[in-house]
């Protein structure tokens, strides 16, 4: 059933795209949204731009063009997920972040949107025309068109969970708010999503927070939750060892049995979307038992959609353990699609383990499949890593006392 349906929406898609189309034209929509909203950072804040995406049509499939889970369970590849979002329009208009503490119009179409269990169906009337705008972004999925609206009006009910509804009109802080709805099976994107619009949070200081930073907060929130149970768990009984390719993204996972800390090394091979020079280049973060003070600038956003999928392992199996994460990024990866890329690789990854008695096996084993089925060298990157220097000199000191 899934595998029809992938094909029957990329076949219209790719069809509508070979459609002649005078975007000039077009003043009034009605669509579907799948639901989903963006908020934008490009303006001086706290102004912001505030949208609904939807595609240009009526489509009662709308939610495929925003369900970034269902893009990797079905492998779909980077050009049909480009085709996707270049179909969606960003109806939008300008406000203030602190406007979500007032009744605006607008606005409140905004958040029902954003807070709807399911697919939301619109009129909308354009203010101006409609303009192509695909930036390249690490953390945000592309977008096709965008336009000013004039008008927006909601066609129909709005369907919110029962669990949403009570910490929307509670006055609870924004972290104790997430930790209920996940609790409840929010994931992380319906939860970036949610926060966004500024529904959470104690009423007084709610506001509407840009896409971008919705998203990292999110995934950083929910690991931070999980990390306070991880830390009480006992050390993971084996060393194990993780790999899988996702859209040109391989990955290697080691996981040593000790205290909690976490390292990432991302690569960026010459080609790949973010390194069109000759050199391949890297970046790396780390984090030791207490986790980060600070936000992690070298890896950025993909640092903690690297780490959120690892903690949700370890705390389905009541274990903490010291992690490795190494990440090419190959030629393969030709177009940026944003941070969910890496979020659903490490969760395919996660599917794919090798257990070790150890710790010489698992290094031995992670350079072997680097270079066998990837074709790279992990030896130099292992020698830089702090973590594991922290796991020897603990060896060694237990060893001398």
């Amino acid at each position: 059933m899934s595998g029809d349906l992938k094909f029957e929406a990329i076949k219209k898609i790719s069809e509508t795209n070979f459609k002649v189309r005078d975007l000039s034209k077009i003043s009034m929509i009605n669509s579907i949204s799948p639901p989903s909203v963006f908020i934008g950072s490009k303006l001086k804040y706290p102004e912001i731009n505030v949208g609904i995406l939807s595609p240009l049509e009526k489509d009662e499939n709308a939610w495929i063009y925003d369900d970034a889970k269902y893009w990797a369970e079905n492998n779909f590849e980077i050009s049909q997920v480009l085709h996707l979002r270049n179909n969606l329009l960003n109806s939008r208009f300008r406000t203030k972040v602190t406007d979500a503490r007032l009744n605006k119009k607008f606005l409140d179409i905004i958040k029902d949107v954003a807070v709807s269990s399911k697919p939301v169906e619109l009129e909308i009337e354009l203010k101006n025309r409609i303009q192509f705008g695909n930036e390249k972004d690490k953390v945000l999925t592309p977008l096709g068109m965008n336009a000013d609206f004039e008008k927006a009006k909601i066609i129909g009910n709005v369907q919110i969970n029962r669990h949403l509804d009570k910490i929307i009109n509670d006055d609870i802080k924004v972290s104790e708010s997430m930790k209920i709805l996940y609790e409840n099976n929010f994931d992380e994107y319906s939860l970036s999503k949610i926060l966004s619009v500024g529904v959470l949070g104690l009423k007084k200081d709610r506001r509407l927070v840009p896409t971008r930073w919705s998203i990292t907060a999110s995934d950083d929130i929910i690991g931070k939750q999980l990390l306070k149970k991880i830390r009480d768990y006992k050390w993971l009984e084996d060393y194990e060892l993780f790999y899988e390719e996702f859209m040109g993204n391989q990955y290697l996972i080691l996981m040593f049995p000790n205290i909690w800390s976490f390292e990432l090394f991302e690569l960026y091979f010459p080609g790949s979307s973010w390194n069109p020079s000759s050199e391949i280049k890297a970046s790396t973060d780390f984090e030791g038992f207490e986790g980060r003070t600070k936000y992690a600038f070298n890896t950025a956003g993909g640092y903690y959609a690297t780490r959120l999928p690892i903690l949700k392992y370890l705390d389905s199996i009541k274990r903490q353990a010291s992690v490795v994460v190494i990440r090419i990024e190959t030629p393969g990866y030709w177009a940026s699609l944003g941070v969910w890329v890496v979020r659903e690789s490490v969760k395919k990854a996660l599917n794919k383990k090798i257990k070790f008695g150890s710790k010489k096996e698992l290094l031995d084993s992670a350079k072997g499949i680097s270079k066998i089925k990837y074709q790279f060298d992990a030896e130099n990157i292992l020698k830089m890593s702090e973590l594991i220097r922290n796991i020897n000199f603990q060896k060694n000191l237990m060893e001398y006392f």
